[in-house]
């Protein structure tokens, strides 16, 4: 068996969870002793059993994929659309059906909503998205399967330490996180929150302006930037108090499932992701709130945090590989 990767987002220019979950999961599989490499656009001789795409796949270069007899596999996150309301998913299906019916083919073909039910198989981070795939795609419920990130050894065995006074968020420090609104929190209910990472840019304004509300209440928000090890990044969550993640958009968040792995009690945005990803088992605060009742849920949350069970214990990379193999061993039956 021999997997192609392929993925249309150049890590150099944003490196991100995509790029975590495809080198993470390539590595995993070849433990398994599964040949994996990535798609080489320039090799003509290049040949695989299946081609696994990380994102949505053109339609003509998926059904280019299976005319030359390899199965494919689609891992597309649905971030943007599994953060929107269910009316607004209703709405949505109902256009794209009136689509459907007026637009030529060839347009729709630049869409590229074929490539989901044409697939061999779709995998999806939550089962939210997997419904969301099923619902408006039309995509049979056998050819969809969840398949979550995972986390790595490093954190589930780091070892445990006397929680201290901080929240913890580790996030890039962008609009889309909302870290500078949940530090504006932080410091209205005088509870303290510790950040952890960096802006895209240096010179980027949402940065700069989170960075001069950091460096104005030293006592409530704590700034040093990124940990470059990962052994440091565990310590950070196994002495934090809690995990604080408020982002109005989210697919499968990686640094909250390493928190959970920590065993690090969690306060998420109350999106569909996050209820599907860890249900009663986490605390949740609207991402559309005001600072003041965000700071209520912030406050009411660090109070409990010391009394809250730890959260579900999320997958390893090795079994994120089992998973993927039972795909693959399914679609070229």
């Amino acid at each position: 068996m021999k997997i192609l990767f392929n993925c249309h987002l150049p890590f150099s220019l944003a490196h991100g969870g995509t790029q975590i979950q495809i080198e993470q999961t390539s590595r995993a599989l070849k433990k398994l002793g599964v040949e994996v490499e990535p798609l080489r656009w320039w090799d003509d001789a290049q040949r695989g059993d299946i081609l696994q795409h990380f994102g949505r796949m053109p339609t003509y270069v998926l059904e280019l994929a299976q005319s030359k007899g390899m199965r494919v596999v689609m891992a597309d996150l649905l971030t943007a659309m599994g953060s929107r309301p269910m009316w607004r998913i209703r709405t949505q299906r109902w256009v794209m059906r009136v689509v459907r019916k007026v637009l030529p083919r060839q347009m729709q073909l630049a869409l590229s909503w074929e490539s989901y039910p044409l697939a061999n198989a779709c995998t999806a981070l939550t089962g939210w998205e997997a419904f969301l795939i099923r619902y408006l795609y039309d995509v049979p419920a056998e050819r969809v399967h969840v398949v979550p990130n995972g986390v790595e050894e490093v954190f589930f065995n780091s070892p445990p330490a006397p929680r201290g006074p901080w929240l913890i968020c580790t996030a890039t420090v962008t609009p889309r996180k909302r870290v500078l609104e949940t530090a504006r929190a932080a410091v209205a209910a005088d509870t303290p929150l510790w950040v952890v990472g960096k802006p895209y840019e240096p010179d980027d304004p949402y940065g700069q302006e989170f960075t001069a509300l950091a460096r104005a209440h030293p006592k409530q928000i704590r700034y040093e930037g990124s940990l470059n090890q990962r052994e440091q990044v565990a310590a950070a969550y196994r002495s934090a108090r809690g995990f604080v993640l408020l982002s109005t958009m989210e697919s499968l968040s990686l640094s909250a499932l390493e928190a959970a792995a920590c065993e690090c009690p969690l306060l998420l945005g109350d999106l569909p992701w996050a209820r599907s990803a860890f249900g009663a088992q986490a605390s949740y605060c609207s991402t559309s709130a005001s600072t003041n009742a965000t700071a209520a849920v912030l406050r009411r949350f660090y109070d409990a945090a010391p009394n809250l069970p730890p959260p579900p214990r999320p997958m390893t990379w090795d079994d994120v590989a089992r998973a993927y193999l039972e795909v693959y061993q399914k679609i070229l039956k």
